[in-house]
């Protein structure tokens, strides 16, 4: 990870060194923050952010869900990270927005709490390297369920339930793995820690429905309309456990990854990245980099300033 020089806090662009929080702020000790992930591409029109307005409208919901309102307009933090990249000459970029109770009364009950919000943004590679990108990774399946829709919101991205997802990576990790694969509350396939999980088989493409607790993935929707455009036949169902080892091939989709292959799970081997993985990859990697004008809807350009002309 690389840090800029800037980031964007409440309204001002700090020195990176300079964005702090105070240690009593709310969601340091009970999680009641939401936040986005979303990338900048170098594009042939310059850099451009992938699919931002869905990124910020469903940052606006995950706050929505949890009682807190933005104190600024999805327009005003579009053109905020716009400035941002801009001002830290950046061509392409990982890009945090986080939205949390900031510090004010102590105790379960954060409605007289501050809503603050901070954007970052830095130079971030493959999350699961480019190894794994060009040749698959190695997934296990965890122990540890995906929070049920009984208990919290799975459809929200806020970080306190991020526990979940850092249980079973850790879990992943130690045991000699590169990622986990969560199943629901019902034992049903559900989502990696942080990507949706696709499967394919005899020539068909399926994905776990949003009823299976997983979160509404912006590259998950993108692959989706790839795929159909292909002419592929993409179904939303619920995927039980022993399918993923029957799978011809299994892909992950987010933000931070990408589209990776998994190459094994549980060390039962599905085979090197299959042709309609490749296929899917190399389609999503152009619309990401704006050499597909299919998707070029997509992309939300940054204006050209001398900082990044």
């Amino acid at each position: 990870m690389k840090s800029a020089e800037l980031i964007w806090l409440n309204g001002e662009f700090v020195p990176w060194e300079d964005a702090k929080v105070h240690v009593l702020t709310h969601a340091l000790h009970y999680g009641t923050a939401v936040f986005e992930g979303i990338r900048a591409y170098e594009t042939p029109r310059g850099p451009a952010v992938f699919r931002h307005r869905e990124h910020l409208e469903r940052l606006a919901r995950s706050a929505r869900f949890y009682y807190m309102e933005l104190p600024y307009s999805i327009e005003e933090l579009r053109a905020a990270t716009h400035e941002l990249i801009a001002r830290n000459g950046l061509r392409s970029c990982y890009i945090r927005p986080i939205a949390w109770r900031g510090f004010g009364p102590m105790g379960l009950n954060p409605l007289d709490n501050p809503v603050e919000v901070a954007i970052a943004v830095w130079e971030w590679g493959a999350y699961l390297g480019e190894d794994g990108k060009r040749n698959g990774v190695r997934a296990k399946i965890s122990s540890w369920r995906r929070i049920s829709p009984e208990s919290l919101i799975p459809h929200a991205k806020a970080t306190g339930q991020y526990l979940n997802s850092v249980l079973a990576k850790i879990e992943s990790l130690k045991a000699g793995y590169e990622e986990a694969i969560l199943l629901d509350h019902r034992g049903m396939v559900c989502e990696g820690t942080g990507e949706n999980v696709f499967i394919v088989r005899d020539g068909v493409i399926a994905t776990p429905p949003r009823t299976a607790s997983i979160l509404e993935g912006i590259n998950r929707a993108s692959v989706i309309e790839i795929a159909r455009d292909l002419g592929y036949e993409l179904v939303e169902r619920d995927i039980a456990r022993a399918e993923l080892l029957l799978a011809d091939e299994v892909f992950l989709t987010g933000t931070a990854a990408e589209l990776t292959p998994v190459r094994s799970i549980d060390d039962v081997e599905i085979g090197p990245p299959g042709p309609i993985t490749r296929e899917l990859q190399r389609v999503f990697d152009d619309a990401l980099h704006g050499r597909d004008p299919r998707y070029e809807r997509w992309l939300d350009p940054v204006p050209i300033t001398s900082t990044t002309a």
